[in-house]
């Protein structure tokens, strides 16, 4: 959740690395088990994979990465840009 290593969530709770990694394991296990999975995960269907908006579908810049994807994880898309003159003190960032 957090993107932290292990290293620094095992200092943070004060566990070994071996603990958090193995919990870890446990986690990810369990939300790819069949009754949580088929119970709180759901795909999009087909026919609102068809539908990609129409500027993403005419860049050549965005369409070769994005003609396969099938949604996200609830299916909704949000577009999102910064305003012209914040863009330059963002480029380049992690």
């Amino acid at each position: 959740v957090t993107g932290l290593p292990i290293r620094h969530v095992g200092e943070r709770f004060q566990r070994s690395n071996d603990t958090i990694s193995r919990y870890f394991c446990k986690m990810v296990t369990i939300f790819a088990s069949e009754p949580f999975y088929s119970k709180h995960v759901s795909l999009p269907f087909a026919s609102s994979t068809t539908t990609v908006h129409p500027k993403i579908m005419r860049s050549h810049r965005f369409w070769p990465y994005f003609k396969d994807a099938i949604g996200a994880i609830n299916g909704s898309h949000i577009p999102a840009s910064l305003p012209l003159h914040d863009r330059a003190a963002y480029r380049n960032r992690k």
